[in-house]
């Protein structure tokens, strides 16, 4: 494993807290942990479960708010884009009226990860539909949809950040992966 990897998905976090996240990569006891908190992956594996899984999760927090033409994995969104997920608003006019698609992309690294991992990026893409921008009332409507979101989003950065250092990942089709620890 890389020392020290750049801190880039724990970027506004307190230096001391980073310095403690590189250290448990450096000294290989990352994993683990994490391991044993989240012990599985999800089963959403398709864009059709994925599309249900949404609207589930939409239907549950967010009634009304509009609906979504397109729920997919997307595998060019986090090397693109340098995003986990994405949610878009396209408006067209059909004759008369204005007709609007919205679509939430969520990164195919997510098909493998645990199942809080993947509720946390689909809250967040959902606030979205309501709230535009990344301010106080878009986390508390994501703290609403998931009340752990805050320590979800850090301990997914975390695992980021050990991906990103040369770590192997930690769960596939289902479960966890199998290590020598």
């Amino acid at each position: 494993m890389r020392p020290k990897p750049a801190p880039n998905y724990l970027a506004g976090y307190p230096a001391a807290l980073i310095e403690q996240v590189q250290q448990a990569i450096a000294q290989d006891k990352l994993a683990a942990p994490l391991r044993k908190k989240y012990p599985v992956a999800h089963e959403v594996r398709t864009d059709r479960a994925l599309y249900d899984y949404v609207q589930q999760l939409k239907s549950e927090h967010l009634g009304n708010v509009g609906q979504l033409s397109k729920v997919a994995y997307d595998s060019k969104l986090h090397i693109i884009k340098n995003a986990l997920g994405t949610h878009t608003t396209v408006s067209r006019v059909q004759g008369g009226n204005l007709r609007s698609k919205r679509e939430i992309r969520v990164a195919t690294l997510f098909k493998e990860m645990p199942p809080e991992f993947l509720r946390m990026i689909v809250v967040h893409e959902l606030a979205h539909m309501k709230e535009r921008e990344h301010d106080k009332a878009f986390y508390q409507l994501c703290r609403h949809m998931e009340p752990d979101y805050a320590q979800l989003e850090f301990d997914l950065r975390v695992y980021l950040t050990y991906l990103e250092a040369g770590g192997a990942r930690l769960w596939c089709g289902g479960g966890a992966v199998e290590s020598g620890e």
